[in-house]
């Protein structure tokens, strides 16, 4: 995939950095090995972190500041690593989905970052161009129906939106046949090495637990 950082993003956070995590993958149901690390890190973060805390982790609050700077109420919409944390600190459990999605989450967790993980044979086109949302654009998140993305930075293909930090989108979901993963970083800290050690700790994560050999990582950000 190509991917096209807009100068609407430059433009609100010109330090933005991002990294794609392409990779041929097997998907299934459900790993107790993963969930076990799921587990060991919900019980650290419980130990570290509280939920206003949460807020001050250097990925999750660039994501909210850019979600202001869009005109996003990030309290109304919060980023989806900031969801997921703050569900395993109130003692909620985490949804299991499948070993793809749930390995996704895991990443998102550890690193606070947002990431979106898609079926890539979904896709329209070869290129994806991360952008603001408009008024009315249509947008249908997973499991959420119908979300009103004005302000929210978003992925589009040759179709419309494909991901957001808040929710990716039931169009390109990754679902137990999805063979062909692309994993997308959004470091909107601009942390070029923490972004960097997200995506290996992604492909360490699929060469694990989706028979994957880990793929290809690609850094991108606004041209200089």
């Amino acid at each position: 995939m190509n991917i096209i950082v807009s100068q609407e993003i430059a433009s609100v956070c010109p330090t933005f950095v991002g990294a794609a995590v392409e990779a041929q993958v097997v998907n299934t149901p459900y790993s107790e090995a993963l969930w076990e690390e799921i587990h060991m890190l919900e019980e650290r973060f419980r130990q570290e972190l509280t939920t206003e805390s949460l807020k001050d982790l250097p990925g999750i609050a660039a994501t909210r500041r850019v979600y202001k700077a869009c005109g996003k109420d990030p309290s109304r919409y919060r980023p989806a690593s900031e969801q997921l944390i703050r569900r395993m600190l109130q003692g909620k459990e985490l949804y299991q989905i499948d070993t793809l999605v749930d390995l996704v989450n895991l990443a998102s967790i550890a690193f606070g970052y947002s990431i979106g993980g898609f079926d890539a044979d979904k896709f329209v086109g070869d290129t994806l161009t991360l952008g603001v949302g408009r008024e009315g654009e249509p947008y249908e998140g997973i499991g959420r129906g119908m979300l009103n993305i004005a302000g929210l930075p978003v992925y589009r293909d040759a179709l419309g939106g494909v991901g957001t930090p808040t929710s990716d989108h039931e169009r390109t979901k990754m679902t137990l046949e999805t063979t062909h993963l692309v994993v997308l970083i959004n470091g909107y800290d601009g942390d070029e090495d923490r972004v960097a050690a997200n995506a290996r700790f992604i492909q360490d994560l699929l060469r694990k637990y989706a028979k994957s050999d880990g793929g290809t990582v690609t850094l991108y950000h606004f041209p200089s």
